[in-house]
């Protein structure tokens, strides 16, 4: 019997237990996993808008803008109307989000080493090329 999905589920729990402890050991309590999807966009692009973001992380507007708010809440990030559109809302970071940058690159490098710790890289190159398949 194959159980591939089992085992991406449980990798997938593995995985964000991992990211839950390290945002509480590193003084991040309230964020979870699925807010780093859009950190990583905000690092990566500065500023998006909601649709822009959503397109990017596969989500819907609904649940993007649940998941902004909170960061917005908590102090991550803000939103800034566009100057030359006004029905333009950009995401940006706040000086907190940009400051929270290496700890969020610190836990995806140990999450990273810990999810391949028993591969070699060869291993790993095959492995994310059979999953990319799928």
């Amino acid at each position: 019997m194959r159980n591939l999905l089992a085992i991406v589920s449980k990798i997938h729990d593995k995985g964000n237990r991992f990211i839950i402890e390290e945002l509480k050991k590193n003084d991040a309590a309230g964020l979870v996993p699925s807010h780093g999807d859009i950190l990583v966009c905000l690092y990566q692009n500065n500023k998006m808008t909601m649709k822009d973001i959503a397109d990017k992380i596969h989500r819907t507007r609904p649940t993007v803008t649940v998941l902004v708010d909170k960061l917005e809440k908590l102090g991550y990030l803000k939103r800034e109307i566009s100057k030359e559109d006004s029905r333009y809302t950009y995401i940006g970071l706040t000086k907190k989000g940009q400051d929270f940058k290496p700890v969020f690159e610190k836990i995806s490098e140990d999450l990273n080493n810990m999810l391949y710790k028993n591969l070699s890289e060869n291993e790993s190159d095959i492995l994310e090329n059979l999953l990319q398949k799928i």
